[in-house]
């Protein structure tokens, strides 16, 4: 299993343009093949924070997805814009799942 946290620097008067594209991309992540989990997360504490995550079957699922029609058409927005995105600043952080546990019943 293979993880990918996007920290996303996000202005405070952004966050709800954000919030609003990154609510279309979820369902478009059920049909993207290897991807187990999408979620968008808005940091309690600092408001300048959204985090992008995803959990996939493996790396390869993940970066097939990554030069695939579904990641063009999901970046098309900001690619054709002429204003700077929302988003001042990312990092980006991927780990390849050492342990995982599920509670029972899940």
């Amino acid at each position: 299993m293979y993880v990918v946290m996007n920290e996303l620097h996000v202005p405070k008067e952004a966050k709800e343009h954000l919030s609003g594209r990154f609510g279309k991309a979820a369902d478009n992540m059920k049909k993207v093949p290897g991807c187990l989990e999408f979620m968008f997360l808005n940091n309690e504490n600092e408001d300048g924070k959204q985090v992008v995550f995803t959990k996939w079957e493996s790396k390869a699922d993940y970066e097939n997805w990554l030069h695939s029609d579904a990641f063009k058409r999901a970046h098309q927005e900001k690619r054709e814009s002429k204003e700077k995105g929302p988003a001042t600043g990312n990092e980006l952080n991927a780990y390849t799942v050492l342990y995982h546990s599920k509670p029972t019943g899940e």
